[in-house]
């Protein structure tokens, strides 16, 4: 998938230097009752900056066995994931599986990301987020080096286990839980911070999953500080990726939380469909995931033909229907008419209990079905 990216200079101390804010932001308020002071990313990372272990690049050489290729377990214009281990803070117990970024540094884009990660992560704490251990930064006469050491997910991304047809489908209720584990993960960014968290990157393969497939955001590289007071947005040159970016944040720069939400809603109509948000290797029509799907709207009779057929008609309908209706009201044209993440969270519970209850139901009509053709056979 494409990236686009800007060139902006930024300096090799680990700060990132934010513009002044307007005070107005809705922040928490004190036990009197007075709005609290505002404070930026960078004000927050600050009060925890001694969280993360810093690792010497010997250090994460040797975890990764000199960066092999055999350890490759992801690349793309940040540069490359390897798998690794670390031992721990202390030097005791058994070693730590781990994943490495390293990202490119030509230019200044690979420092800024890297700073960015570094403080987002810094100052976030959710069970729907990946956990950065630590750090590694070195100034030398062969360039800069930035990496990055992060929890192990060893499902890889959602990405991985849509498209991916050497793996086994992903069932449908799944794909469910990992979309609200997702959106709940969104929800605290933009809604339980001090400060609001525009994460600008949302795709499937930036979902990774655990050994119980339970989905974290990673790549905060892109993520802003969302706007305060009476700003609608935050001017920014534009990055992220085709197929998931915004409409009106690609033609104007102006970056508003409802970014995030069109990027939801592509990765709804994705797991729905088990397809990309572009294939060029598709036929004209169907190259464009969101182009396509227009042609068979939720509550049409049609509908049920642009559902992913490695489900093999394990679903519920009415949930599918659900979640094409809240993908549509994510992909409005007018950014304040999309629902916020607590209203979607909200929807996807709703169409779990509608998959469970349908479930439930079918569970019953086939064990009554069985019932029938034993009685028969006696």
């Amino acid at each position: 998938m494409k990236c686009f990216f800007f060139k902006d200079k930024c300096k090799s101390a680990p700060e990132l230097h934010s513009k002044k804010k307007n005070p107005a932001f809705n922040r928490p308020t004190n036990s009197t009752g007075s709005v609290s002071s505002p404070k930026s990313v960078k004000d927050l990372y600050r009060e925890r900056q001694n969280i993360f272990r810093d690792f010497t690049l010997e250090e994460l050489r040797d975890a990764t066995n000199g960066f092999n290729r055999m350890l490759k377990i992801g690349e793309g214009g940040f540069g490359s994931v390897y798998k690794g281990s670390i031992k721990p803070p202390q030097q005791q117990g058994d070693p730590i599986l781990v994943a490495i970024k390293r990202l490119n540094t030509r230019g200044f884009q690979g420092h800024k990301e890297w700073l960015a990660e570094v403080q987002f992560l810094g100052i976030v704490n959710h069970p729907n987020l990946v956990k950065l251990l630590g750090y590694c930064s070195v100034d030398g006469e062969r360039g800069i080096q930035r990496l990055l050491v992060y929890e192990y997910m060893p499902n890889r991304s959602l990405e991985h286990h849509l498209f991916d047809r050497c793996l086994p489908a992903l069932p449908w209720k799944t794909r469910l839980e990992i979309m609200l584990g997702a959106a709940q993960g969104l929800a605290y960014l933009h809604e339980g911070l001090e400060i609001q968290v525009i994460y600008r990157d949302f795709k499937s393969s930036n979902v990774l999953l655990d050994e119980n497939f339970h989905p974290k955001l990673s790549d905060f590289g892109l993520a802003r500080e969302g706007p305060q007071g009476d700003q609608t947005h935050v001017s920014t040159a534009v990055v992220g990726t085709q197929g998931y970016a915004a409409p009106e944040y690609i033609e104007t720069g102006h970056l508003k939380v409802q970014s995030d939400m069109w990027s939801f809603g592509v990765v709804l109509y994705e797991i729905l469909t088990g397809r990309r948000s572009l294939e060029r290797n598709r036929p004209t029509p169907e190259q464009k995931l969101l182009d396509w799907v227009k042609q068979y709207p939720a509550d049409s009779s049609r509908f049920s033909m642009i559902m992913d057929t490695r489900l093999r008609n394990q679903y519920s309908l009415v949930a599918a229907r659900k979640i094409a209706k809240l993908a549509d009201s994510c992909l409005k044209k007018n950014p304040e008419d999309r629902p916020s993440m607590s209203q979607i969270v909200e929807s996807l519970k709703q169409a779990l209990q509608l998959s469970e209850a349908s479930n439930t139901s079918q569970d019953i009509a086939e064990s009554s079905s069985r019932s029938k053709m034993v009685r028969k056979s006696k």
